[in-house]
């Protein structure tokens, strides 16, 4: 119990900077979207870049991002087939998108830096990429329900300076370029950064979570199984098999894997489903509640896990 304590106690913190952005915004009048544009064309892609150039480019790291952009897209068309058989209109595609991508930027990341080693938070950064593809390629087409085109897609992809960010950290760690000693501090920083205004984005959004219509039982009930039962156990099953017959990866990976794979619903399919107009009032109740339950269900998990 006492280490189930230390946990949340780590975590706790996390959720108070999801206060401050809520305070910012309906006392301050903070502007969300300039905080968003911080995070998207400054904070991330250089954290990005970092990550991309600091990580060891073996199988092992490449993998991961792999595995989990196909583990994504397997998750979501078999859900796409599934709540097709309940939902008669374009709810089946919206819950479909949603519950195969997880929040792995604003609350993975400040995960992972607080649970795993400098070295493998790069690798979990450089992991965090098969989040934002899915999102921008076959999470585009399945909520659209094809509305988008393969280049209309394509663009939406291309336009991502996080994508940009890591092609040149890629190609500056093939050339073994290493980043100066007066910035690594710096780099670290950012880090800290990224975490907190991540965290505080969050909070902005809540002041107008719209509930009119939303509070769908089923939709909630499927968001929250999949993203936080379905999930862990297919990593755990993986991992097993990995462990005792692949040994392809090592225990600090698997512990990426996991706090991978227990993070709650992504924000981003909001801005999605605002976008589109499916069904946006829905899934910003699912992903404020599904927000609300990783304070306590993210320790919860990792003291099961590292028990």
């Amino acid at each position: 119990m006492s280490v189930f304590l230390t946990l949340l106690g780590k975590i706790l913190p996390l959720y108070f900077s999801i206060l401050l952005g809520l305070f910012s915004t309906v006392f301050l009048k903070c502007d969300k979207e300039s905080i968003a544009k911080i995070l998207l064309f400054i904070l991330a892609p250089i954290i990005v870049f970092n990550a991309t150039l600091n990580v060891k480019l073996e199988a092992s790291v490449i993998f991961l991002p792999i595995f989990f952009f196909l583990l994504s897209t397997i998750i979501a068309f078999i859900s796409l087939s599934f709540f097709k058989k309940i939902y008669q209109d374009n709810t089946s595609n919206l819950l479909a998108f949603s519950t195969a991508t997880g929040n792995t930027g604003n609350i993975g990341i400040p995960l992972a830096i607080l649970f795993l080693e400098p070295s493998i938070v790069d690798v979990f950064i450089f992991t965090v990429l098969a989040s934002l593809l899915y999102q921008n390629s076959v999470g585009y087409y399945i909520t659209a329900k094809g509305n988008f085109t393969a280049k209309q897609s394509l663009i939406k992809v291309i336009k991502l300076p996080v994508l940009y960010a890591f092609l040149l950290g890629v190609i500056l760690n093939i050339l073994e370029f290493k980043m100066p000693e007066i910035f690594l501090d710096y780099s670290d920083y950012l880090k800290g950064t990224y975490a907190i205004l991540g965290m505080m984005f969050l909070g902005m959004g809540m002041e107008k979570i719209r509930t009119n219509g939303g509070f769908d039982k089923k939709f909630i009930f499927y968001s929250l199984f999949i993203k936080f039962v379905i999930w862990p156990v297919l990593i755990l099953i993986f991992i097993y098999i990995d462990k005792n017959f692949l040994n392809f990866l090592n225990k600090d990976f698997y512990l990426l894997m996991f706090i991978f794979s227990i993070v709650p619903l992504a924000g981003n399919t909001v801005t999605v489903a605002t976008l589109l107009d499916v069904k946006p009032e829905k899934i910003s109740l699912a992903v404020f509640i599904s927000t609300l339950v990783s304070l306590f269900y993210i320790p919860m998990m990792v003291y099961l896990y590292t028990s």
